[in-house]
């Protein structure tokens, strides 16, 4: 990367340094695979996005101010490269680094440049409150790369310093983010460069609690999806900024959004106590909780599962094809709705045995037997199973789970299915899609699959065509609605899980109800639409 000597305010020593650190990074990050840095969580962070970090500190610690700099998370050092070019007066600035790939070599680096750096986890330093501006690219490794002990530990530190009760789902940013209050002087400012993430999922319920309650949460700029910081991880960002000192009453929240950090697309003000009753934050400020509390929702309608998660698709999912070519009896199966991507159509007709009219038709191994009536009724079967064994399938998470390692969860088929994943760039315009099933198959969960409640299983009584006009309403909804739900990940990718996707506001549902054929106190949700 070339920079303009602009962006450096003429300060040729500074330049110098940071075309080295950067000449510096490349080879240490081509040393690597990228799963290894992806297991450790080392992305590192852009040079013209660190210099905007710290230009944003400094409406927070004006330049004049005596700056104690700590990161947690040093890397080969950008935040500090941009601190050099922002403060004429740091007067402590200290890294940790645990990995000595790239610990040893930053530390030649900056040797002569008034940088402290300690070969050590963070998470495991005795800490010192004396800094008055953090700021921090924390790694970002999901909880599945912890250990259950390294877990346990983390979340007890984590609490003890600041007050924060992790979730074991929590990834290892929230736990340096909590860690670190305990190294700050009152009064002192924080900036943080984590995934978006924590504002919609449940783990990030502790994060919100603790930006609300124990610090004033000064300003939050999400990145837009699309807009990649970081080139070699899909991730959508954020980076948020606090004060250590309780909140004062009234407290706005500066909530920016899309562009730059200090050149926004779209900036606003929500109160505290907003924030406080929003589940999630990434679709604020467009609908405030109060405003969506009399609108039904989705869960008014449908109770909604994610699809069977086989344990091995390859295995379990096999086609009318194959099932024949091995003489598998087919009383062992159940039809199963394709990946989305094989179905064009948003409508499921179904043959006259009720299996889906597809060309892709698949069937899912589904069976309750013990394996010795099988291998007394089903000896085809039997063997088949035992093909399974020898790959160690039984033995896998999910089938190790079960009390029949071959037999799945119970998920009938459902009516109305919704597509899991979608793109909120696509040519139709609809990230996600409701299908209509009218065969007897079940569905993977790559959907979700949608079952009446009772309040909507009464209407259909009453009127079946009625579950077409649901259907054909649910592909008329906004998908703005949908998106706001779900949850991003860097590339534009949205998710919705069951309970986001119950949550979804559905006001034109309502409509097609009769409110007459149900008691009152039913209805009482609809009166006002």
């Amino acid at each position: 990367m070339i920079l303009n000597f602009s962006e450096f305010e003429g300060d040729t020593v500074i330049y110098n340094i940071e075309q080295q650190r950067l000449a510096l990074q490349s080879t240490l990050d081509a040393k690597k695979t990228q799963i290894e840095r992806n297991r450790l969580g080392q992305f590192a962070t852009p040079t013209l996005l660190a210099q905007e970090i710290i230009g944003h500190a400094t409406t927070l610690v004006p330049k004049g101010e005596n700056v104690r700099f700590l990161d947690p998370a040093i890397g080969t050092g950008a935040f500090y490269s941009a601190l050099l070019n922002a403060y004429p007066n740091i007067t402590e600035a200290l890294g940790f680094e645990i990995d000595p790939h790239y610990g040893e070599p930053t530390v030649q680096l900056w040797r002569n440049h008034g940088l402290t750096i300690k070969g050590m986890d963070f998470t495991q330093a005795m800490p010192e409150a004396r800094f008055n501006l953090i700021v921090c690219n924390p790694p970002y490794v999901r909880h599945h790369h912890l250990q259950n002990s390294e877990k346990l530990r983390l979340q007890l530190c984590t609490q003890e310093a600041s007050g924060m009760k992790l979730s074991g789902l929590a990834g290892l940013y929230c736990h340096f983010l909590g860690l670190s209050h305990a190294w700050m002087v009152k009064g002192g400012i924080a900036v943080w460069l984590i995934p978006s993430e924590f504002m919609d999922v449940n783990y990030g319920l502790a994060v919100k609690r603790y930006l609300l309650d124990c610090v004033t949460l000064l300003h939050i700029h999400r990145f837009a999806p699309n807009d990649l910081q970081f080139a070699d991880a899909l991730v959508s960002s954020a980076v948020v900024c606090f004060r250590n000192e309780a909140p004062p009453k009234n407290h706005q929240i500066t909530f920016s959004f899309g562009g730059s950090l200090l050149a926004p697309h779209d900036t606003n003000h929500i109160s505290a106590s907003v924030l406080r009753d929003a589940s999630k934050w990434t679709r604020l400020p467009e609908n405030s909780p109060r405003e969506r509390d009399a609108i039904p929702t989705l869960s008014d309608f449908f109770k909604i599962k994610r699809g069977v998660a086989t344990g091995s698709n390859d295995y379990f999912i096999l086609s009318e094809q194959q099932i024949i070519a091995r003489g598998l009896p087919m009383e062992a199966f159940m039809p199963i709705l394709p990946s989305p991507r094989y179905l064009r159509a948003n409508e499921i007709k179904a043959r006259a045995d009720g299996t889906p009219d597809i060309e892709r038709r698949l069937f899912l191994l589904n069976i309750n037997l013990p394996e010795y009536s099988i291998r007394d009724r089903f000896p085809v079967l039997f063997d088949y199973l035992q093909e399974g064994k020898a790959l160690g399938l039984h033995e896998r998470y999910i089938c190790k789970h079960r009390a029949l390692w071959y037999a799945q969860e119970n998920r009938p088929p459902a009516p109305i299915v919704c597509t899991y994943l979608g793109r909120g760039d696509t040519k139709s315009g609809h990230p996600f899609r409701f299908i209509r099933n009218d065969s007897c198959a079940t569905v993977a969960n790559v959907f979700l699959a949608m079952y009446p409640t009772p309040l909507l299983a009464r209407a259909l009584v009453h009127d079946k065509s009625l579950l077409f006009g649901v259907w054909r309403a649910l592909n008329e909804l906004d998908p703005k609605k949908l998106l706001d739900e779900g949850r991003v990940y860097g590339g534009g990718l949205h998710k919705l899980e069951p309970s986001e996707l119950s949550n979804v506001p559905v006001p034109n549902l309502a409509a097609l109800i009769q409110p007459e054929q149900y008691p009152a106190k039913q209805m009482k949700l609809f009166s006002t639409h």
